[in-house]
């Protein structure tokens, strides 16, 4: 088991897509910002899955509050029926890149759909990108933080 996560930086952006992943990312709260044509998502990202030792049944993981803020969005659908009231992410998929009408003003020359799969059903929409901010250190322990010891926020700044 590793006693330590060293974590390589607190900001991520779609450019870093094709090395993360969010699959059992505990969403606790959505926000919506139309002004600025923000969807940003209050979530526990799993950095890192540690194998369990000889005599343990069970992973363990390195997990750390994050808000999930995707840019430019619009054309937002929601398809999503939950039992328990939950939501959990199985992976985001993005795809039909494409160049933003308003590029200039934005800054930013591509945008894409995003498919947000969910173990309750799928958001999806388009938006030129996103910034993952990480807001604590990464804690060894289960797959989410405790509602108890995190608060919902969407701060978007590092530790």
């Amino acid at each position: 088991m590793t006693d330590k996560y060293e974590l390589e930086k607190w900001l991520w952006t779609e450019s870093d897509f094709e090395m993360m992943g969010w699959h059992d990312s505990r969403v606790y709260a959505i926000a919506f910002s139309p002004e600025k044509f923000e969807i940003v998502f209050d979530i526990d990202y799993i950095f890192q899955w540690v194998h369990p030792k000889q005599d343990e049944k069970f992973f363990s993981f390195w997990v750390s509050s994050a808000t999930l803020m995707f840019e430019n969005t619009y054309d937002v659908k929601f398809d999503i029926s939950s039992y328990s009231g939950g939501l959990e992410i199985d992976c985001i998929k993005r795809e039909d890149v494409g160049s933003p009408k308003n590029a200039e003003y934005i800054g930013k020359g591509k945008e894409w759909i995003w498919t947000i799969e969910c173990q309750e059903g799928e958001i999806k929409f388009r938006s030129a990108g996103y910034k993952q901010y990480v807001r604590s250190k990464p804690k060894l322990g289960g797959q989410t933080l405790e509602l108890e010891t995190r608060e919902i926020s969407f701060h978007r700044g590092t530790n």
